[in-house]
């Protein structure tokens, strides 16, 4: 990717987006009608751009992060793509549109307002280091500290792994400081109210000054607890210093206090669909089951959720089993072929021999405005409560894991409206013999208090670790993009299914990392094989752990 190229073009282009330069009567040398270098975009529009395009296709509810994190498994590739790994999800990296938003944010914020310590500056700070984040933890070294700042260098050196994330970790500190600090601003002009919305026409979020510094600090705890296997032997990035500051200094560095603060991404029916309906797979609830690795774990411990989200195998019913067994429950394995995934997913001519759950019908596939389905969640409280939970299981901090933890598993429950002794309808996933579609199957009732004494914590030791990680990667279904899969990276927990022909690479395995984009190998193919020598021994292998999880 010409990333400096990229970038300077897309400045130029901003500035035309919503004001023009004027002119004097008779002045025949500018064009009032295009913007010149000295325009300025209003500072909402550049926010509204970032948050729009913060979350990408990929990382929506059923599109390809749930498929490789393992929560939906296509069952026909023609309707739902394939469960192949092997692409390296090359597709999914060129994306420097974030980073050079950002830097327009806070550049244009500095020419508007006079200063840095202005809102609009700090969030393009945390805009910054999310987009670099969001770069190399796929792939590893990136140019980042080569791009900010220069408009003519087109083939940018790259920053280690390492170097990146140091930098992150400090403006992401900076983002929480500058509007921490505008609360008791003495000029009006920058003072900021907590509890006021950033911008009313530039944030899709909706949220309050507050509530944006809440998620700054949550999601650096996530890439806090991301950098586990690097918190002891580079002591320079301070990993649990930081962790630790954050958690003892609630006043400077507030955290989500509740679902309330959660970063949800809204859906509607006139213009934004719930995801299905815009990836072009409805109403083809057939052609894609739950995956084997999530549907084993809520099973195994009588969670509702599995109710809520999977209707059961009709295999299973036709076999005399009830709605309310869990064991009727059964996952999609992605090792498999997809052609004998079809075969068993579309037994028998009335599909009552169909081996696999499918996604509830009625909650999925029918209200495109997203009503019915859980809250898109791509930084949220339930994953904070488990981070934390970690951090104390490890010794990075001390307090209750088991609170944490037992906050985590609540909190995600709300998020789909379970409560102890509810009654949840089961729906017909697909027709099964004479039945229809989402006609009712029957009812089950919810019983939280068996699945919260069957998953009680055991203890700030390796059962309790597994325990913790078991259950975020649980509640991140359906939510925040990549997430399941980095955590499994990073930890081995839950243990991903792999090693059959269905995985798609040369070894059957998942891969350790995502390929550099194509086009950064063409244009700036100096710069990238010096990243790949150094990382990866000259090839740019997805089966190589990069600096992060080695």
């Amino acid at each position: 990717m010409k990333i400096r190229s990229i970038i300077a073009t897309a400045l130029v282009l901003l500035t035309g987006l919503a004001s023009f330069t004027g002119c004097q009567k008779g002045d025949l040398v500018n064009n009032p009608n295009v913007a010149n270098a000295g325009s300025l975009t209003p500072l909402p529009l550049l926010l509204n751009h970032l948050t729009a395009t913060l979350i990408k296709s990929s990382e929506f509810p059923f599109a390809d992060a749930n498929k490789y994190d393992q929560y939906d498994i296509a069952n026909y590739a023609y309707y739902r793509g394939t469960n192949n790994y092997s692409t390296g999800f090359t597709n999914t990296i060129d994306s420097y549109d974030i980073f050079k938003y950002a830097l327009a944010l806070q550049q244009q914020s500095i020419t508007q307002l006079n200063s840095k310590t202005n809102v609009y500056y700090a969030i393009g700070q945390f805009f910054e280091a999310y987009a670099g984040i969001w770069l190399t933890q796929r792939v590893g070294d990136i140019p980042f500290s080569s791009v900010n700042g220069s408009t003519t260098n087109l083939t940018p050196k790259y920053d280690t792994q390492h170097d990146v994330y140091k930098a992150c970790l400090l403006l992401l500190d900076s983002a929480n400081n500058t509007i921490n600090n505008l609360y008791s601003s003495p000029n009006p002009t920058y003072k900021l109210t907590p509890s006021a919305l950033l911008s009313p026409t530039g944030d899709i979020f909706g949220l309050t000054n507050q509530q944006w510094q809440k998620v700054i600090n949550t999601y650096k705890l996530r890439v806090l607890i991301s950098l586990s296997k690097r918190a002891v032997d580079n002591a320079d990035l301070n990993v649990i210093p930081q962790f630790t500051t954050i958690i003892n200094n609630p006043a400077q560095y507030p955290i989500m206090t509740g679902n309330v603060d959660n970063l949800v991404y809204k859906f509607n029916t006139a213009s934004n669909p719930y995801s299905l309906f815009t990836l072009g797979f409805n109403p083809y609830n057939n052609f894609a089951n739950v995956g084997s690795t999530y549907l084993n774990i809520t099973t195994a411990t009588k969670d509702p959720r599995t109710f809520v989200v999977a209707s059961p195998a009709p295999a299973q019913i036709t076999a005399g089993k009830s709605l309310s067994d869990f064991t009727a429950y059964v996952g999609a394995d992605p090792d498999l072929a997809q052609s004998d995934l079809l075969a068993r997913a579309s037994a028998g001519p009335d599909n009552t021999n169909n081996a696999y759950s499918f996604s509830n019908f009625n909650r999925y596939y029918v209200d495109k405005s997203g009503a019915t389905q859980e809250p898109f969640v791509f930084i949220g409280y339930p994953e904070m409560c488990f981070s934390i939970a970690e951090a104390i299981n490890r010794g990075w901090i001390s307090g209750a894991s088991a609170t944490w933890y037992t906050n985590g598993i609540n909190a995600s429950l709300a998020l789909y409206g379970i409560t102890d002794g509810k009654a949840l309808t089961i729906n017909y996933p697909v027709k099964v013999g004479t039945n229809a579609q989402g006609n009712v199957w029957g009812t089950v009732t919810a019983d939280v208090a068996t699945f919260l004494t069957t998953v009680k914590y055991k203890g700030d030791n390796a059962d309790g670790l597994a325990q913790i990680l078991t259950q975020k990667y649980v509640a991140l279904n359906n939510n925040s993009g990549w997430e399941g899969y980095y955590n499994y990276r990073r930890t081995g927990i839950p243990a991903f299914a792999q090693g059959g022909v269905g995985i798609g690479t040369p070894n059957n395995l998942i891969p350790r990392r995502f390929l550099y984009p194509q086009n950064e190998v063409t244009y700036n193919a100096a710069n990238n094989q010096a990243a790949v020598s150094s990382q990866f021994g000259g090839t740019d292998d997805i089966s190589k752990d990069t600096w992060l999880t080695k």
